[in-house]
Parts: structure tokens; C-alpha cells; sequence
């Protein structure tokens, strides 16, 4: 087995990696929970939202919440972890993760019941729902930033692509197991009880097992302990290998900028079609909202598959740069949403979604690990904090603007996220390595 295979490996041994199997499987495992448990909340949010009269629009309006709060608190929460551990900031939004999703069933089912009014119901979906954006975003910046630290910087890339593969496997199993657990007289709300459940599971896990890396966070603040750059030449290069913080990182940083801005155009083109497919399913089938979950759910797990084979297939073996997979997976992102945009069959809809998904499947850890790259090893809570930061934001305007444009003219929305990845290749251009 190459190196390649064996990063592509979910539990194999990630060359030029300090971690264990078992360390990276617990990091995977609490990446995969919470990805399964946020997909299968976006299956059935049509079909329920529909079930109780409400327009669209609201029920995307509610997931603002949280991703305004995800925006502003994953930099925080990721910051504290250079100083007080990565482990830490995992379990902190293992519990939001946990807290969220039994509060969103509660919440949805008295509505479902009748045992509150509908108008009480969303709202308690929208206040309980932000507790995932104000502790749920530690769970991604902590796995990340305890990922780089102990990843040599040439292996980086393929083992942010071998993590963050966890959430594409995480979108398929959600969907999958959606009709699975839909538990008798909770038909709609019953997966969202038994996710919550298995969040539980697994804080428990990793809090057991996963090793503490309060002391060596310490030691990386005052001395280079990262490994050395394969090739040390270049400013940006010494910048990468530096040990000391330059200062409290932003956005606007000029080692991460570009990356930063990449991420946020791809990811709300991603966020504005994983909004809309669902109801553009059940508007092109005709399908009864209370009905729909099956026809749904094999959209989103096929969408789910191609991601899984970008990042487990073709991240490993291609050996592209980051750069080179925000612009291939731009590319194949258009394709796929005018295949989704022309489609009027369910064949038509999940080969349409699965390609554009294979696209974001490479941007998404093309640009979190460039912006990797470019900081030092005392940085990497920080950097990661900003990239899961990126990827809330896209969730802040695109599930209500893509559905604003989606009932005026379906196409109009489609074309809107079409020119989104248009721009982020026009605008990434400039960019170098």
C-alpha cells in the first residue's frame, strides 16, 4: 500500500503524521457524529417544515441563527485552544452538538403534536439551534488544529482531506439512517433523538481516550516544535515555519486571506444548493412533503458518495496543491449545478447534486489547508478557527437568500451559485502556491 492509500485510509496510519490510528479515528469519529446529525437535520427540515405550514423561507431563516453565532464564536473558541488544548475545545462542541439536537427535536415534535402553537415551536428551533453555532463550531476547529500539529506540513493536505472526509462520510449516513430511525409515532423527529444519543457516545469516547495535549500546546507557544518544511526557501515558507504568532490572527491576514476568501464563495455556493435540493426535489417529483424523506435522502447520499470520492480518491492520489483543488473542484461544482438546474428525474437530480458535490468535496479541504500551511505551528488553533469560522459564514446568508431567489425563479437561484464558483475562480487566479 503507497502513501496515498494508506492517507486515503479513514483509520490507517496518516504518513508523516505523529498520530495513532486510534487518535485519528476518535478526531474522525467526532467530525463524522456531528456531520451526521446536521445532515439528517437537513433532510427532514423540508418535509417538516412543510408539515406544519411553514414557508420556506423561516425554516432557512432559522439555521441564521446558529450560523451567525458559529461565525463569530469559532475564532474565540479556537484561539483559547493555542493555550488551553484542542482536546478541550472537541468536547465543548461535542455538548452544543448534543444540546442542539435534542433541543431541535423537542422543539420541532410540540409542534408537530400540536402541543404548542407553530409560531412557539420555530422559535424554540431557532433559539435552540443557535447553541449549536456558539458551542458546536469548537468540535471542527479543535479536530483540525489537533490534526496539524502533529502532521508534517508536506502530508498536511492529504490528512485535513482524510479528516474532513469524516463530514462527506457524515452526509451520507445521515440520510441513509433517517428512514432507519424513524422511530414509530416519531416518524419525522425520531432520527434526531438517536443522533443526539450517539453525540453522547461519543463525548464519552473521546473525553476516555483521546490523549490531553494541554502541555504540548504550551511547548508550541514558546519553541518550534512542528516538523520542518520539506523545502524551507521562500518568505512565505519561513513565515510557515516560524514559531512565534505574528499577532492575533485575522482574516484579512495576508498569509490567509486568499484562502479564507476561496472558502467563503465556494462554501456558500455549497450551502445555498445543499439548502435548495431538498425542496427543488420535492417540487420537481411532486412529492407529498410528509412523504418525501426516501426521495430526499437518496439526493443528499449521493451527493454525499461523490464528496467521499473526492476526498478519499482523488485528494490522496492526485497530489494536487491546494490551489489546484479550489480551482478543479470549482470547475466541477458548475458542472454539477446546471446538471441539477436541467434535471426533471430523480436519476437526474442525484447524478446533478453528486457532481457538484465531488467539486466542493476538493475545495473545502483545498483552501483549509492552504490556510494551514501558511501559518506556523502556534497558529493553528487560530487558522483553524478562521477556516470553521469561513464555513459558518456561507450559512449565514445562503440558505435565506438562495430560497429568496428560489421562489422568484428556480433557475435564477441556481445561476446565482453557478456565478459564485465562476468568481472564485476569477478571483483565485491571483493567488500563488
Amino acid at each position: 500500500m503507497g502513501a496515498a492509500d494508506a492517507a486515503g485510509t479513514p483509520f490507517g496510519k496518516v504518513p508523516g503524521s505523529a498520530l495513532s490510528r486510534r487518535d485519528f479515528a476518535l478526531l474522525w469519529s467526532a467530525m463524522l457524529v456531528t456531520a451526521t446529525g446536521n445532515t439528517a437535520m437537513q433532510t427532514i427540515i423540508p418535509p417538516v417544515g412543510r408539515s406544519l405550514g411553514v414557508d420556506d423561507f423561516w425554516m432557512a431563516l432559522a439555521f441564521t441563527t446558529s450560523a451567525v453565532a458559529w461565525v463569530v464564536l469559532a475564532p474565540i473558541w479556537a484561539r483559547r485552544s493555542d493555550s488551553h488544548g484542542r482536546k478541550s475545545l472537541i468536547l465543548i462542541g461535542l455538548v452544543g452538538f448534543i444540546t442542539s439536537t435534542l433541543g431541535c427535536a423537542v422543539a420541532l415534535q410540540a409542534g408537530l403534536e400540536g402541543w404548542v402553537g407553530v409560531l412557539p415551536a420555530m422559535l424554540g428551533f431557532a433559539v435552540v439551534r443557535a447553541v449549536y453555532g456558539l458551542l458546536g463550531c469548537a468540535t471542527p476547529a479543535g479536530t483540525q488544529a489537533y490534526l496539524a500539529a502533529r502532521t508534517r506540513r508536506s502530508s498536511r493536505t492529504v490528512a485535513l482531506s482524510g479528516l474532513t472526509a469524516a463530514f462527506g462520510l457524515g452526509t451520507v449516513i445521515g440520510p441513509a439512517l433517517v428512514p432507519a430511525f424513524a422511530l414509530p409515532g416519531l416518524e419525522l423527529i425520531g432520527p434526531l433523538y438517536v443522533f443526539a444519543a450517539l453525540g453522547v457516545a461519543t463525548w464519552v469516547v473521546v473525553w476516555r481516550r483521546l490523549p490531553d495535549d494541554r502541555a504540548r500546546v504550551r511547548r508550541a507557544r514558546s519553541a518550534a516544535m512542528g516538523f520542518p518544511s520539506a523545502s524551507p526557501t521562500g518568505a512565505s515558507v519561513r513565515a510557515a515555519t516560524s514559531a512565534a504568532p505574528s499577532g492575533r490572527l485575522r482574516w484579512h491576514d495576508r498569509r490567509v486571506r486568499d484562502w479564507l476568501v476561496a472558502g467563503a464563495i465556494t462554501n456558500t455556493s455549497m450551502a445555498g444548493l445543499l439548502t435548495v435540493v431538498g425542496f427543488y426535489t420535492i417540487d420537481v417529483l411532486g412529492l407529498d412533503p410528509a412523504r418525501s424523506l426516501d426521495e430526499v435522502g437518496i439526493v443528499l447520499m449521493g451527493g454525499a458518495i461523490a464528496s467521499l470520492v473526492a476526498q478519499w480518491g482523488v485528494i490522496p492520489r492526485s497530489g494536487w496543491a491546494p490551489r489546484q483543488l479550489i480551482i478543479v473542484g470549482a470547475m466541477v461544482g458548475i458542472v454539477g449545478i446546471v446538471v441539477v438546474m436541467l434535471a426533471a428525474s430523480l436519476y437526474g437530480l442525484v447524478l446533478g447534486y453528486g457532481i457538484a458535490c465531488l467539486g466542493f468535496g476538493l475545495t473545502r479541504p483545498g483552501f483549509a489547508s492552504g490556510a494551514s500551511l501558511a501559518v506556523p505551528l502556534a497558529e493553528q488553533g487560530a487558522v483553524a478557527g478562521l477556516t470553521t469560522s469561513v464555513n459558518g459564514f456561507a450559512f449565514i446568508f445562503a440558505p435565506t437568500g438562495t430560497l429568496l431567489l428560489y421562489h422568484a425563479a428556480p433557475w435564477l437561484a441556481f445561476t446565482v451559485l453557478i456565478a459564485l464558483l465562476a468568481l472564485s475562480l476569477a478571483l483565485f487566479g491571483r493567488t500563488r502556491g
